[in-house]
């Protein structure tokens, strides 16, 4: 197995169908193809044995600012396993990867939103969910909040750089403007 990483848009064709077909299973009738606003930077990580992609992700990446204070934060988008053999670490071991290139890539922060019942597996790959964190994506004009009615998502958090590290507090019981626009509109 290993690790590909690569600019969304240069993913080579060939590993780009096989992560739509995993998409169009995990997400029937969703609108998948190249979906992230390239100002967010989209870079594609998958997971190959061989030539075969067995789990996908997309980090995305910006400048929020929070709490008086300006960080580069970037989070995890369309996280998926083959369907046929989800179970056997595949995911775990991508969103793992996906933590340790955030850090190395030298961003201040990884943050993003995962559906609840997911959040076990998020914390077993290296992330924590900040106490009472709520992501507020969308637009200024446009928030599409993570804590929006029959809308159960948890956010998922680690500070990398030391002034994050220094003000996680900052973060706990806040809403973070994340602001990722109409096309991501959360992470």
């Amino acid at each position: 197995m290993r690790v590909l990483s690569c600019p969304e848009d240069e993913t080579p064709l060939r590993f780009r169908d096989q992560v739509l077909r995993m998409q169009h299973q995990a997400w029937p009738g969703e609108r998948t193809s190249l979906t992230h606003d390239p100002a967010l930077r989209p870079v594609s990580m998958l997971l190959l044995d061989e030539d075969e992609v067995v789990a996908a992700l997309d980090v995305l990446a910006k400048r929020i600012v929070h709490a008086g204070r300006p960080y580069s934060a970037a989070g995890l988008s369309t996280v998926v396993t083959r369907q046929d053999i989800r179970g056997r670490g595949h995911g775990r071991l991508l969103v793992s990867a996906a933590h340790d290139a955030i850090a190395d890539r030298g961003f201040d922060l990884g943050i993003f939103t995962c559906d609840r019942p997911l959040r076990t597996f998020y914390e077993s790959a290296g992330w924590r969910p900040p106490r009472g964190t709520v992501l507020v994506g969308g637009t200024v004009e446009t928030p599409f909040a993570s804590d929006r009615p029959g809308f159960d998502k948890v956010t998922m958090a680690d500070f990398f750089s030391e002034v994050a590290k220094r003000n996680e507090s900052a973060f706990h019981d806040a809403r973070v403007e994340l602001h990722s626009g109409e096309i991501d509109k959360l992470w």
